[in-house]
């Protein structure tokens, strides 16, 4: 299994990430995967540059990770034949190291340009049509398309790369999987699952192991009170689970829904402290499961660069 680094939009600003990445590289992560948000999860996170600016020159400060937005929503907030003008440009910039990490988004992100916050079924519907215009104009040649969400004139990728810039898809049961397995290249998750790991190979047609993407939150730190007390403050919404997550509009309903969540309900889910033996059992458990990649998220902006020094001396050869 393949391990990557996450640069998480939500707590830090993008000079700070370019730098991250590519400290990553040189540690020996062997993908990095960013988020693309309008707003962080909780506003103790302080962050949210556009994910988009900050690929453009991680692709130039790397040379050998994957990279991989996890995830973009390309409904609400940006039109599918924008997403796909984007990842091209990616893909050129990076030459042939991006793969274009899809999700049903989050009320959080999406609100903010005033088209409401479908139902869930809807946006599985308008991520579906989303998917299918994205592949089409990656296909080449001028698209149109009329579906019950989306309109696309004449629109054709100018600048396309040789290399075909593969599509994953964030899943969270299996009516998702039946959904989009069949047309996406790679799984994303955030949970050990090997159940959804099954059905994603049967459903995707050929059964031959494909692609599938975990994330791990950490919070290393050589104290561990400090790093339960950080991951409690900046990381205490993630329990929540994407039912939840996905609908709350704003940090401050963040703040409200988890403002009974204590340090030690954090610790229980999160591995936290100085010792690679919690980390790699948590690691163990995707591995397990089937997936092929896992990102780690290392809690908390500032804390990156010794995190890196440790990531490089101890923890990745212990979980490669």
């Amino acid at each position: 299994m393949r391990i990557g680094y996450t640069l998480m939009t939500e707590q830090a600003g993008p000079r700070a990430l370019v730098e991250h990445a590519g400290l990553a590289e040189q540690a020996g992560f062997d993908f990095e995967v960013i988020s693309d948000h309008y707003f962080p999860w909780l506003e103790e996170q302080g962050h949210a540059p556009y994910a988009w600016s900050v690929l453009g020159a991680v692709s130039q400060v790397t040379e050998r990770v994957e990279l991989m937005t996890y995830v973009t929503c390309p409904t609400v907030r940006y039109h599918p034949a924008v997403v796909a003008q984007k990842a091209a440009t990616v893909q050129l910039l990076s030459q042939g190291r991006f793969t274009l990490g899809l999700g049903a988004g989050e009320n959080l992100n999406e609100h903010v340009v005033g088209g409401g916050w479908p139902p869930v079924n809807v946006r599985h519907e308008m991520l579906r049509e989303a998917v299918e215009i994205i592949s089409l104009l990656f296909d080449g040649g001028y698209v149109n398309y009329s579906g019950e969400h989306f309109r696309v004139d004449s629109a054709k990728l100018w600048d396309l790369p040789e290399q075909r810039v593969p599509i994953g898809v964030a899943v969270s049961g299996g009516q998702s999987v039946r959904q989009f397995a069949p047309l996406a290249d790679v799984m994303i998750t955030t949970e050990p699952d090997a159940e959804l790991c099954r059905e994603w190979d049967v459903f995707q047609g050929d059964g031959t192991g494909a692609r599938k993407v975990g994330q791990l939150p950490i919070c290393w730190d050589r104290d561990r009170d400090a790093a339960v007390a950080r991951a409690h403050e900046q990381f205490r919404w993630f329990g929540g689970g994407w039912k939840v997550n996905s609908e709350l509009p704003g940090p401050a309903g963040f703040a409200g829904a988890t403002q009974f969540v204590r340090p030690e309900d954090v610790a229980e889910s999160i591995p936290c402290g100085p010792e690679v033996g919690p980390i790699v059992e948590a690691v163990g458990q995707f591995r397990d499961a089937g997936f092929t990649d896992l990102a780690l998220i290392q809690i908390g902006g500032e804390h990156q660069r010794e995190f890196l020094d440790f990531a490089k001396g101890e923890l990745l050869p212990a979980v490669n």
